[in-house]
């Protein structure tokens, strides 16, 4: 199984012409999730971009997970990125569907001082209740779902390990939705 995390890019008035299209696009999440392929994700705040991660067999299935999304086919997502992780910390629980935009997350993107031990520390950090889940790409840059709004919070609990370099660390506003 490979892990993606995929960055999509969404229509300027993304709330408007989400609408006719939303409660299919979160059954279909839901039942992906059912399945063990969707793994969690949302839109950002502002809902320019979204960040959705899939389980996936085979790099083909990306084309098939996100084009036949209603949210595609209705035209409210206008492009995507998958970048496969090498290494994935999992969630430990599937947390409940949220929609209304109450649960605000951040994620933390950069990259690492000592691999190895960030990897450790990405753990400690999900056992702590700090991360939701998140993980390692190829070019050693991290990107986690971080289970805080605060963005300074977020990224001091990466910086506090002395395993990730810090000024180079970015945060990102996410409305956890699953």
């Amino acid at each position: 199984m490979i892990v993606y995390q995929i960055g999509v890019t969404t229509v300027d008035d993304y709330v408007s012409k989400r609408e006719p299209h939303r409660r299919h696009h979160i059954e279909r999440l839901q039942g992906l999730r059912a399945a063990g392929i969707c793994l969690g994700g949302g839109p950002s705040v502002d809902g320019r971009t979204a960040d959705i991660i899939y389980r996936l067999q085979q790099p083909g299935q990306i084309k098939h997970a996100m084009e036949e999304d209603p949210y595609w086919l209705g035209g409210v997502w206008t492009r995507y990125e998958p970048r496969s992780f090498t290494q994935f910390v999992e969630p430990w629980e599937m947390i409940p569907v949220v929609l209304d935009g109450t649960r605000r997350a951040t994620i933390v993107e950069g990259p690492v001082v000592q691999h190895d031990m960030a990897q450790f520390a990405l753990i400690e950090l999900r056992g702590a209740g700090r991360v939701h889940l998140g993980g390692f790409f190829e070019d050693g840059q991290t990107w986690a779902l971080v289970k805080t709004a605060d963005a300074d919070e977020a990224r001091g609990w990466f910086a506090d390990t002395g395993f990730w370099k810090t000024d180079a660390l970015t945060t990102r506003p996410l409305l956890h939705v699953l």
